[in-house]
């Protein structure tokens, strides 16, 4: 699709209106308060230039999956405290967000505050992309801002139907994530390598197929990496096999080759006996895994091979770990990348990370954000993002 006809927030004129955002802010929470602000913070600068222009801002969000029904646990009230200690004006909370209850708090909004609605998915209509709740959540605003890339690969009320009451445009976190992820695809510095980690072939497929038409490199770790290693002919032991996916782990190695696209796999393995967290660590110095042996992370030759190649690059990819980070004595692999990308991003490279797990990864290691390019916000919508689908969110605000 074309996103240059998508219309920006900072180009339409938003002076003293009624503004409604979506925003993402499906935060953890802890003891009745946010245990993780991140998401708030990341849409600082949308909020911040609507206060500038004296709007009266409308949030609208989702928490958790409460699956069309009141559930008192996944009420948005502690992300409103949350949003009034941040931006440091009167935040007002409806529990509700259609009907007289959310009309009345947004009727008593005043200009340069805000405005919070009860979680969107306590209606079942939301997920179901009803106009009708659509156009009852449009009654509070002239003009809406997607700013939930999170939510943009789902056709709800929220994101999709909307659009047909209101004129739509991208806040300012939209925009950063469809600027990284679109350039890294469409015209990206090379060499272009992308990382493809996580547990299923079947999980990546679409992913791989769609990057190979675009890198230079493609890295392939964690549990998938033992599809690609089985049907290379080597032994892969206990490893997790995607028995499934076997024929088209061939396609993908014959397409690489096709193109010319070069594809590194794991060449030692840190392993266990089982897969549990008290696992000893067997680090196996040859491709091949003996029989009673799984691999669980990728060893220090690979480690070190991997970074050698990520370095030489202009432009790198992240989606997936490279072993079970979760247990301390397997996560090195998926650190080591997460460094390789920190010093490939100090060396003049553009870093992407897109995808939960590797995000966590971060987390985990405790790695600054801030030192790559980009770490996407946007979980699944990244992932099809890159995939190369149709966004319904993205498309909504092209109408």
């Amino acid at each position: 699709m074309n996103f240059d006809s998508i219309k920006k927030i900072q180009d339409v004129d938003l002076k003293n209106k009624k503004v409604l955002v979506r925003v993402d802010y499906n935060v953890p929470l802890k003891d009745g308060k946010v245990d993780n602000n991140k998401r708030i913070v990341a849409t600082e600068k949308t909020i911040k230039h609507l206060l500038d222009n004296n709007c009266r801002i409308v949030l609208i969000a989702h928490l958790g999956r409460p699956k069309g029904k009141v559930c008192p646990e996944f009420s948005l009230a502690p992300v409103a405290a949350e949003v009034e200690k941040l931006f440091g004006v009167p935040v007002h909370f409806a529990k509700d967000c259609v009907g007289p209850e959310a009309d009345k708090v947004v009727a008593e909004t005043k200009n340069g505050e805000i405005a919070l609605l009860e979680n969107l998915r306590f209606h079942p209509e939301e997920e179901k992309n009803d106009p009708e709740f659509a156009k009852q959540l449009a009654k509070h605003g002239e003009v809406f801002v997607q700013e939930a890339f999170g939510t943009v690969h789902r056709a709800h009320a929220s994101t999709s139907a909307i659009a047909d009451f209101l004129p739509g445009c991208a806040g300012y976190l939209v925009q950063k994530e469809v600027e990284f992820l679109g350039k890294a695809l469409e015209n990206p510095a090379r060499p272009f390598a992308a990382v493809v980690g996580g547990a299923k072939v079947s999980d990546k497929i679409m992913l791989l197929n769609n990057l190979m038409d675009k890198v230079n490199v493609l890295v392939i770790g964690g549990g998938m990496a033992y599809t690609f290693l089985k049907v290379q002919g080597h032994e892969i032991g206990k490893s997790l096999f995607d028995a499934e996916k076997e024929d088209e782990a061939k396609a993908v190695l014959a397409k690489a080759q096709e193109k010319g696209v070069k594809i590194l796999l794991p060449v030692d393995h840190i392993c266990g006996k089982e897969f549990a967290e008290t696992a000893e660590p067997v680090t196996v110095e040859d491709i091949n895994i003996p029989a009673d042996l799984m691999g669980m992370d990728i060893g220090p030759k690979t480690m070190a091979m991997f970074r050698e190649e990520l370095l030489k690059c202009k432009t790198i990819f992240w989606n997936g770990p490279m072993g079970v980070f979760e247990f301390p004595n397997f996560a090195k692999g998926s650190f080591a990348i997460a460094q390789a990308m920190i010093d490939a991003t100090k060396a003049g490279a553009t870093t992407i990370i897109g995808g939960g797990d590797s995000v966590n990864v971060l987390k985990k290691g405790k790695f600054n954000q801030k030192e790559l390019s980009h770490v996407s916000t946007g979980g699944g919508a990244s992932m099809e993002f890159v995939e190369g689908k149709e966004l319904p969110g993205l498309v909504a605000l092209a109408k």
